[in-house]
Formats: structure tokens, sequence, C-alpha cells
């Protein structure tokens, strides 16, 4: 049934579903809700606490006020349930006054923010309806009711006519949800063990799905280029330092992965400062002492310089010319530098997505590294690979992951683990600073900055928002500069700044004209700077362990003792990153508190990831379909339930959009 059948689709409408890849009623009821309100638990005032999201129900108990600040109307009303009081605030909306007169009882559902010394809802939604509400983003100018709306129509025309999906050995088996009910469930629950038991479903099938495809990867292999790789003790021979057992290990097993007749896709995974960059050029020295190349591509045009000069110290005295090619070269630049890898002059290159563009053509590309894969998709890493017929693919990320989501995540790569940390190095001193302690933080940074050292500053927010209680990088920029440092060199880096002054500030801070960089998390990859020893984490309660524990991995390396200051108060979470250094240890607690789906949901936005996770997600659910899909592979392919799914994960990915089987 297409889309323009559903009464209420007119032509605009039409075509702003179009535009969005809505064609039919089961693209549109495939467009999920983004969350739910849950309308059933009423939460008394005097138990309402910072950060909730709760439902309220109380009475208007003064008359609501209206201001201008900024350019934003701010509508204000006390609300009271007999068991204490609450304000409640509305940014841009200056129709909301009308909505409350003094006495009518209103059903509130938002989230609760300390403002000063005082607890406020913070823009609450006024609902009508009891129960558990779905809620949908928008779809082009199509408002979150409006589509409400076409959704019920929608399940309305296909009831009793849903397709299964899954084989009936596998519902019963793991006493899932039909797949009519998931999706009427999921639109419409009744209640939460409804909704629970949709979402686990829906879980439980995309994750199969994907799981098998990556397996169908893995098994059928994709011939690769075999290169004769020498010892590695060749190129370890070479270096200043002694390696690490770990260190050895994984590139030994890069080695035997390149002598292989199929192609290398394997993944080597390790916490920050664990020595990952040298294995990726061990890596290079293998391929190239054979007459290969080697392209590392990286997320940033500062990483990629950084990658550059490094290999430009350890591999060109080994024999190895290394080239750079970045979007931001001048057209000569271009040019030489195509030139060169055409050629093979260069048998190591580095550069950014500009090493995958189609003017770019290589002699003998036998290895590609991708660098932080989590920023890259799965299309960029095989355009990259396709460069060469064949080549062999060795994916580098600083992220450390819980087991059993790398084998989701990195289903069709093997995996290899930096466990061990080079000898000598120092673990950044972390500790959570009361805003009562912030004078007395500011005096240990200046003392830093004399020594010769350089600090960050790091802001969950650009600009300072009215709806937000947060620091904001550019009101923290403007405070250090002109109250705090003036006689101190501060700059400021942020995600909305072009690209150029970006990377011009970064690198005016790793060169050390600047004493003190205020960011967002734009640094959180690949800012090399050993002369930092300090990093401040403004609200450090915003941000998920797993990112703390990234943005303190921009200190602590160099010889000198670092330190992270979190400044926030003191809770269970935030203690976990004083108690240990671990990136494993911390990723785990991340997932255990957070789920997965939280973590990679937002960062991997608009890709297949984003599809695998939702709250009902655990690490339970990872395992049980991992080794569900290991088994459906070894069954005989003329199995039913394993022609059914191998066919039904093929077209998942389809729908998905992604390249993935394109990858063997």
């Amino acid at each position: 049934m297409y889309i323009s059948d559903l009464k209420g689709v007119g032509e605009k409408r039409l075509e702003t579903l179009h535009q969005s890849g809505i064609f039919t009623v089961r693209d549109l009821l495939m467009h999920f809700p983004s969350g739910y309100r849950d309308l059933t638990r009423i939460t008394p005032l005097s138990d309402v606490r910072a950060g909730q999201i709760c439902a309220i129900k109380a009475t208007v108990a003064s008359p609501a006020t209206q201001a201008w600040a900024k350019g934003l109307s701010v509508t204000r009303c006390l609300l009271s349930d007999g068991t204490g009081e609450i304000t409640a605030v509305w940014y841009n909306q200056p129709w909301m006054k009308g909505n409350l007169s003094v006495g009518r009882q209103l059903l509130l559902y938002g989230r609760a923010e300390m403002k000063g010394k005082k607890m406020q809802l913070s823009s609450p939604a006024i609902e009508s309806e009891n129960g558990i509400q779905s809620v949908y983003r928008p779809i082009g100018n199509i408002p979150p009711k409006t589509l409400k709306s076409l959704m019920e129509k929608a399940l309305s025309s296909v009831r009793g006519t849903w397709k299964e999906t899954l084989p009936a050995e596998i519902i019963d088996r793991f006493s899932l949800m039909s797949a009519e009910d998931t999706l009427f469930s999921i639109h419409q629950p009744h209640n939460t063990h409804a909704l629970q038991a949709a979402l686990y479903r829906n879980s439980f099938e995309n994750l199969l799905h994907f799981q098998i495809a990556a397996g169908l990867m893995r098994t059928t292999g994709r011939q690769g280029i075999s290169i004769d790789a020498p010892s590695p003790d060749g190129f370890w021979n070479t270096l200043p330092f002694p390696p690490t057992n770990a260190q050895r290990r994984v590139l030994s097993e890069i080695a035997s992965d390149l002598r292989s007749p199929s192609a290398m896709a394997r993944l080597v995974q390790g916490d920050v400062g664990c020595g990952k960059t040298a294995v990726a050029f061990g890596a290079m020295y293998l391929s190239a002492k054979t007459g290969y190349q080697c392209a590392m591509m990286a997320p940033t045009e500062v990483l990629a310089q950084q990658h550059y000069e490094s290999a430009k110290a350890a591999l060109e005295p080994l024999g190895i010319p290394c080239g750079l090619l970045t979007g931001s070269m001048t057209k000569k630049e271009h040019l030489i530098a195509k030139e060169n890898i055409a050629s093979g002059a260069w048998q190591a290159v580095f550069g950014t997505h500009a090493l995958i563009t189609e003017d770019v053509a290589y002699r003998a590309l036998g290895l590609v590294i991708t660098d932080e894969q989590h920023r890259f998709g799965v299309r960029q890493r095989t355009m990259l690979s396709e460069k060469g017929q064949g080549a062999n693919v060795l994916v580098m990320s600083a992220t450390p992951i819980p087991r059993t989501l790398s084998l989701i995540l990195y289903g069709d790569l093997d995996i290899s683990v930096i466990d061990e940390m080079p000898a000598g190095r120092k673990p950044v001193k972390t500790r959570i600073v009361p805003e009562s302690k912030r004078d007395g933080m500011y005096g240990f940074i200046r003392n830093e900055v004399k020594s010769g050292r350089q600090v960050y500053f790091v802001c969950p927010l650009v600009e300072e928002s009215e709806a937000i209680e947060a620091v904001s990088a550019e009101e923290l920029y403007e405070h250090l500069k002109n109250d705090v440092f003036p006689d101190l060199s501060v700059c400021l880096v942020h995600g909305k700044m072009k690209p150029k002054d970006k990377d011009l500030e970064i690198e005016n801070f790793r060169s050390g004209k600047t004493d003190i960089m205020v960011s967002t998390t734009v640094i959180e990859v690949g800012v090399n700077v050993p002369n930092a020893t300090v990093m401040v984490i403004e609200n450090a309660e915003r941000f998920g362990l797993a990112q703390l524990h990234q943005l303190r991995g921009r200190v602590g390396r160099g010889a000198m003792e670092s330190w992270c200051f979190m400044m926030s108060d003191m809770n269970e979470r935030l203690r976990t990153m004083c108690e240990t250094n671990d990136g494993f240890v911390i990723a785990q607690k991340d997932m255990e508190l957070r789920g997965p789906g939280e973590i990679f949901g937002t960062r991997q936005s608009g890709s297949v990831i984003s599809d695998l996770f939702n709250e009902s997600t655990d690490a339970g659910t990872l395992q049980v379909t991992h080794e569900l899909a290991r088994e459906i592979l070894r069954r005989d392919e003329s199995d039913e339930t394993r022609k059914t799914l191998v066919s039904s994960a093929q077209q998942w990915l389809k729908e998905k959009g992604q390249v993935v089987m394109s990858a063997n």
C-alpha cells in the first residue's frame, strides 16, 4: 500500500515523505518512535530529583509571569501538589501563559534541573492523556502530532496482514513476540511489559540479522593480496624503545594475516597510550618492505598530519618514503601528491577522506589502515580498500569497547587487543572538583603553566543556553581570557568553527604558542600534545564514562605527572574515573550504567549501528544473538531456518542502505 493512499496525505506531505525515503505504508511504520513518555507513574513533587525525567500532577499555584532575555521569551509559573512546590519554565513558547490559569490542574512531563538553589521543570509538555505515549521526531515539516495521527491510520490499514520475519523455530525457542504484535506495541504500547517485550524482539531481530550478515562476510572471505611479510623483529629492532609483549603479539598476528591468501580484516583495539600507532607503522613496514603501498586514513587533518610527521621520523630512515594528502592542500600540492601516489614514489600515504576520492589512484596498494574507526562508516573503509584489488584492511580504535560489544560492532573483523601499557607511563591523577574549590584549581593551573606546561578546558556546550544549566565554551573562554588568566594565552576551539580556523588553533596549541585551550569535545580524538598536563572537564556529569576517559587521554602523553579535574559534585559514576585508568574497565561500567544504545546510538546516528540498539538491549542480548548467528551459519545451506535468516539478513542490510556486503 502506497503512502498516498492514506487519508490526510496531500501533495505537500507526500512530497516531504518521499524526500525522506518514505513511499509505502511499511516505510512509514518503520519510522519508529524516538522515545516514550510514561504517564502511568506520577512522581510527587517532594520526590523529584535533579536530572530526573518525570510525570507530575500539580496545580498552578500563582499567576504565570513572562519576560524576555537575549531574544528568548521565558514563561514561568509555580506549581504545587500538596507534597511540595516546583517552578516550571518554558522558553520561546509565549502562548503557554494562556494555559496557566491559577487553580488549573496539569499533567506535565519533563526534566527536572537545579537552577541556582531551586528545582525547576524545563519546558515540560502538558499532556492530555494517561498511559505510555509514543514520541516521534518530525519528518521534514510534518510535526510530531500530525505524524502520530498518520501512524494511527497506517496501523489500522495493516492490522491482520503484517508478515512474520523470523522463523517459527526462533520465535518459539526464545519466546519472542510476533512481528505484528511487536509493530503495534512499539507504536501504541498498552503497558510497560508489552513495550519492553516489543523492544526486545526488535533489538533481537536487528542484532541477529546484522551478525548473520557479518558472519557471511567472515566465512566467505575476500581473496586478498598475499604479502610475504618479513619477521616483525626487523621493525622492532629499529625503534629507540622496547615494544611491550602485547605490541609484539599483535604485530605477529598482523604479519600472519598478511601472508594469508585471504585479505586481512583486523581490528586493533587498545587504550590511549598503549602504542597502537607503533603497531600500525610496523604493519606498514612489513608491507612496504615487500614492495607494496600502504594508506592510512584519519578522521581529521590534524591527526593525519601528526601521523605523517611521526611516520617520516620512523619509516623514512628505513627507506620507506612517506606522503600526505588532505582536502585543504592547494591544487598544485594535490597534483604532486596524486602523481607520487600513482607512480608508487610514496610507499606510505597518510590523509583524510581525500584518500578515497575518485581521482586518486594507487600503483600497488597492499594495506589499508583506518584510524579511529568509530568516526568512519563501513562505506568509507570499503571505498579505501577497493582502491587496491584485495587490499588488506587494518582498523585502529582507541575507544575501549567491552568484548561483547566489539563482537557486534566489528563482526566482520578479527580482533586484536593491546592490553599492556609501555613501561614508565604514569597514570593520570583524576579528581572530582566541586565548584567551591574552583579558585584553588585555578591557582594550581597557573603554577603548571609557569612551569612550562599546557592546559585543556572542555565544555559540553558551544554557546550559553537558557534551557540547559551548563558552562559553555564561549562563556568560559571569555572568563578565563579576561578575568582569570589575562596574562596567559588562551584559545577557543569548537565544532561550529571553520575547519581551517579550528585546525590553526589546534596547531598553535600543539606547537606551544598557546597556554590554555578551551574547547568542546572536538579534541576528544587525535590531538597529541605531550606538553599538556592538565585536563579540566566542565559539567562532567553530562558526559558518559567512555567519553570522559577519551578526554582524560589527551593528557599524560609525556613523561610529566598529569591531572584530570572533573568539575561536578561527587557521584558513583564519576568515582569510577578516579579509581581506575583502565579504559576497558571503564567501558564495561559505562555499558552497564547506560546500555550500548546510549553509548553508540548518538555517535553512529544514521548508520547500521544506530538501528541495532534500544533501551532493552543489554550484554545478554548481544551474547545470545552472537552465539545464535554462529550456530545458524554452521548449519547446512539447505536448512530452512538458515535460508530464511540469511535471506532476511541480506534484505535488512539492503533496506538500511549500507554497503557492508561489498566489503567482501
